[in-house]
Parts: structure tokens; C-alpha cells; sequence
């Protein structure tokens, strides 16, 4: 089967309220070493509305060129009117190979544009790499329950579609003076393609930095021992100026809302310093904080699995050891 009209690499560059997603400026990172190893070019895939200065920050970041869909019906995110008109631009455009953040839109979106396009979707991927020999993409994800990473190849279909974890890819810098093409997508939308209205929407407001850009976490697991015990966790985070994260154990008992989890079903994080607390470091939880620059871990279990991927390890209680770690920061901020 020949794919000769297929070409050049595509992101889908999700934006919410006039705001580039991080994933997005990550994946044009990794976009760019796939195109060349392809020797292609690198595309943007922009919806919305008045997004003429996102498609532009988005050349600056590496895109060769961007499809601009700029009309008020996408103003805000629907999955029927996104999946229509990026359809539609692959059936015309032909693009060799898709790639969406790992994102609720991304995850919500992706999936109905591979049905409608008829091709495959490798979900929620750590790597991406063109194999030489063949020019396949390779997408790499961990494997569920299991110490091992898999490798999955579309060979049959185009164009080769995978979504990737945030925080797991890493952005170029922005440069100014870079210059590219923006293609303007005409928009033609039916009725059938917008089945749902938005009504209402209800913004929530968050304190804090997203995990996925956090430059300290410290994590919780179920050695924490309750929800009442977690406020050593949050006295620790404040002491540090860090984000909480946590493993399934702590969400599952209700000890922490569902969108501080790390791992496997959660999110990828690479902060400058993680504190795991009370993690024993199963894969799960381990392929989401990988490549953090720097692990701390304290845990009662000398054998536990934390300690194999940690810079520096305490075997100890972290209801002894964290107030110790208090009080001694805290002398040193004064």
C-alpha cells in the first residue's frame, strides 16, 4: 500500500480563551525533530475565533505553517464542529502523521478524528520517534500494570495519529523573527455538525500552578495514613512554595481532589524537585514523575521501589521526618 501523498507532520494546537495549552508549544517542540527526521514540514491545525496573533506565536515556536480556522462557531471548543472541520482538512491536505495533547479536549477530541478519518489512535504517549528503515512513526506508552514500555506502529493508515501526556515533550524557545505561512481554512459547518449548544459556562477558579508546570511537587501516597494526616503534606508545600501531587490511594479515600494525581491514568510532571511521601513507586505512579530533575524519598520500607529511581532516599516516618524538614527550612528562610 503506497502513502506517497501523504506528507508533512501536524499538530492540533489547542488554545482556550485566546490561550495556547503548554502541551501544544511541546508537541510543535517534538514535531519539529519528527519533520526532520521525515525531512517534511512541521503544520499548526488552529480553531477558533480571532486566533490571527496564536497563529503567528505559533510559527514562532517552530510551525512551518498553520491551518487558521478563524470563525465565530469556534469560539469555544464542541467536539462536533472541531472533529468536522479538521476532517475535513486532512481528506484535503493529507498529513503523514497528527498529534493532539493529552488533554480532556485532546482525549475527547482525537478519538472521533481518527473514527472519522478511518485510521488508528495510540493514546496517551511519553515518546514519539520515527523508526529509519521504515519512516513509521513509533509511538511509545507505558504499559498498564506492567514494569515495561510498548511500541505501537500504524502501518496501514493515514494519517498516523497519537495523542501524548503534557509535561512529557519539551517546547524551543520562541523566536521572533521566524516566518512561515498561515493557510486560512474556509469554515462550512451544518446543523448536524453542532448537536449541542453551550448554555452556560462556569469557570473555576484554581489557586496554585497547574502540576504539569510546577517547579516543585510534593507527592502523597498512601503512607500519608489518612485525610487528617495530610496536613503535614500541605505545611511541607507550603515550606517549599510547591504543588501537591498524589498517587490513586489518597484520591480513591477522598483525601485530595482527582486532578492532583501523578502517574499512569493521571498526569506527567517533571518538576526541578519532587518529595515523594509516603510512595512505595509502583510503575504506575513512577512513569509520571520520571523525568523530574531531582527525587527526594522518604519512606518507612527501605526496599520500596521509590528509592530505585531517587536522587536522595530517608527511610523514616514522614510524620517524624517532615517536621524535622520544616523546621529546618524554616530556619534557614530567617
Amino acid at each position: 500500500m503506497s502513502f506517497n501523498e501523504y506528507h508533512s507532520v501536524w499538530v492540533f494546537a489547542e488554545q482556550t480563551n485566546g490561550r495556547l495549552s503548554a502541551v501544544s508549544l511541546e508537541l510543535l517542540g517534538k514535531g519539529r525533530d519528527l519533520a526532520g527526521s521525515l525531512n517534511t514540514q512541521l503544520s499548526a491545525v488552529l480553531l477558533g475565533w480571532q486566533m490571527e496573533n496564536l497563529a503567528q506565536d505559533l510559527i514562532h515556536y517552530g510551525a512551518d505553517k498553520v491551518y487558521l480556522a478563524d470563525d465565530p462557531q469556534l469560539s469555544h471548543y464542541m467536539t462536533g464542529s472541531y472533529t468536522t472541520v479538521i476532517t475535513k482538512q486532512i481528506l484535503e491536505s493529507k498529513p503523514e502523521i497528527l498529534l493532539f495533547g493529552a488533554t480532556d479536549i485532546g482525549r475527547d477530541l482525537a478519538p472521533r478524528v481518527a473514527k472519522r478519518s478511518g485510521v488508528g489512535l495510540t493514546a496517551d504517549c511519553t515518546d514519539l520517534a520515527i523508526e529509519k528503515e521504515s519512516g513509521l512513526l513509533l509511538s511509545t506508552k507505558p504499559g498498564y500494570g506492567a514494569s515495561m514500555m510498548y511500541i505501537f506502529v500504524c502501518a496501514q493508515a493515514r494519517p498516523q495519529m497519537a495523542t501524548v501526556r503534557p509535561g512529557v515533550m519539551r517546547a524551543l524557545e520562541k523566536d521572533a523573527k521566524r516566518t512561515g505561512q498561515i493557510i486560512h481554512v474556509p469554515v462550512r459547518l451544518e446543523a448536524s455538525d453542532m448537536p449541542v449548544k453551550i448554555v452556560k459556562r462556569v469557570k473555576e477558579i484554581k489557586k496554585g500552578a497547574k502540576l504539569e508546570e510546577a517547579r516543585i511537587i510534593v507527592g502523597a501516597g498512601m503512607g500519608v495514613g489518612s485525610a487528617e494526616k495530610f496536613a503535614v503534606i500541605h505545611q511541607l508545600a507550603e515550606v517549599l512554595g510547591a504543588e501537591i501531587g498524589t498517587t490513586k490511594y489518597p484520591l480513591d479515600e477522598g483525601w485530595i481532589t482527582g486532578d492532583r494525581m501523578i502517574g499512569q491514568t493521571g498526569k506527567t510532571v517533571k518538576p526541578q524537585l519532587y518529595v515523594a511521601c509516603g510512595i512505595s513507586g509502583a510503575i504506575q505512579h513512577i512513569s509520571g514523575v520520571w523525568d523530574s530533575d531531582t527525587i527526594v524519598a522518604i519512606n518507612t520500607d527501605p526496599r520500596a521501589d521509590i528509592f530505585g529511581i531517587a536522587d536522595y532516599g530517608i527511610v523514616g516516618d514522614l510524620h517524624e521526618v517532615i517536621p524535622a524538614l520544616i523546621e529546618e527550612l524554616s530556619k534557614r528562610h530567617t
